[in-house]
């Protein structure tokens, strides 16, 4: 019978819809900004996942919504080793957690939150010299490191099924300076991860040309009358660039005839800018695939509802990536988004691509 530490971050995340890029220190300005909690919702997925794959596993939690709420949730009856120290969660719970599952011998430790969580949770087992395999499920905002699934039920499936692991990269960024336009990532630790297919690798920053396929889609966006959401990253900068403006490098903008209507913009300020005719323009991200779900929790699910989507990236990207992602944390909008969808490389090419 496998035994499995759980611990959660359960406010991990909250700052992406309403466009903080991060709750590092933010949590109080996204709960006024009107941000839920989204990791545990995602906590109980993975769990669920775990249950009908593994309905024996038992399981060690952190008390509340650090782990033993979503548990029981999910089915199971949880083995609580402690408590939060204080009303709001912390770093230090997340690492005494980690002491304690270490101390109690769990075979893998299934963290819940993104790459800060994730770093709390390797360097723990480091200062510890404890060699137990870690999987996070993706809940944050940033997600560099290579030590997430790619949904919260691949995570699941992941930590009922393996049989092995190896050593992958931890990596964090910058918060202050991902909100100013700029990427810091840094290695801090490695990890040992189960081997599967279902988890993401490190997310690569840079790319190939994209001079015209940027000049395609602010072609096509000037002699329309739809409105424009333009998500993050270097590609869509490009098209920004060619529409005139500087927009935000890891922000979404929204822009239409000509102008921009709200720059940096959380999902409730998109929703109250789309028109009757809406296009959403994102880029996959390199080395891991995802349109939807990292980086560019802004556009919500509802904004997909109310419009269409074009994907962009250049070919070199394509070839390295293999299969599209998404993860909206909607069920039914991911389903609808998979299958075959045709990507613009060019001003006027598109390769067909599977989302997954």
């Amino acid at each position: 019978m496998r035994r499995i530490g759980v611990v959660v971050n359960p406010i991990a995340g909250m700052g992406g819809r309403v466009g903080l890029k991060g709750t590092d220190g933010k949590v109080e300005e996204a709960r006024e900004r009107g941000a839920e909690p989204r990791a545990p919702g995602r906590a109980v997925a993975a769990l669920a996942a775990l249950r009908e794959r593994a309905p024996d596993a038992e399981l060690l939690t952190y008390g509340g919504q650090m782990g033993a709420e979503e548990a029981r949730e999910a089915g199971f009856d949880p083995v609580a080793v402690g408590e939060p120290a204080g009303g709001e969660t912390t770093a230090a719970d997340t690492r005494e957690a980690v002491r304690e599952f270490a101390g109690r011998n769990a075979d893998l430790i299934l963290f819940v939150g993104g790459d800060g969580t994730a770093v709390d949770v390797a360097e723990t087992l480091d200062e510890l010299d404890a060699e137990v395999p870690i999987l996070g499920v993706p809940a944050g905002v940033k997600v560099y490191s290579a030590v997430f699934a790619v949904s919260p039920e691949a995570a699941g499936r992941v930590a009922a099924d393996f049989d092995r692991t190896e050593t992958r990269e931890v990596n964090d960024i910058d918060e202050e300076a991902y909100r100013e336009g700029e990427v810091r990532a840094g290695l801090k630790a490695l990890a040992a991860v189960p081997v599967a297919e279902d988890l993401q690798s490190s997310k690569q920053v840079g790319g190939g040309t994209v001079e015209s396929l940027a000049a395609g889609v602010a072609d096509d966006a000037r002699a329309s009358s739809a409105t424009y959401v333009l998500g993050p990253g270097g590609t869509v900068g490009a098209i920004k660039s060619e529409l005139g403006f500087e927009g935000s490098p890891l922000g979404v903008d929204v822009w239409r005839d000509g102008e921009v209507l709200v720059a940096d913009a959380s999902a409730d300020e998109i929703l109250d800018h789309l028109g009757e005719d809406n296009v959403i323009v994102v880029s996959p991200i390199g080395g891991q695939g995802f349109v939807f779900g990292r980086g560019n929790d802004q556009i919500s699910p509802d904004v997909i509802g109310e419009s269409e989507v074009e994907v962009v990236a250049s070919k070199r990207k394509l070839d390295d990536i293999g299969v599209l992602r998404v993860d909206t944390g909607d069920d039914e909008v991911d389903e609808s988004l998979r299958g075959w969808r045709k990507v613009r490389v060019g001003r006027f090419e598109r390769r067909m691509m599977k989302v997954a």
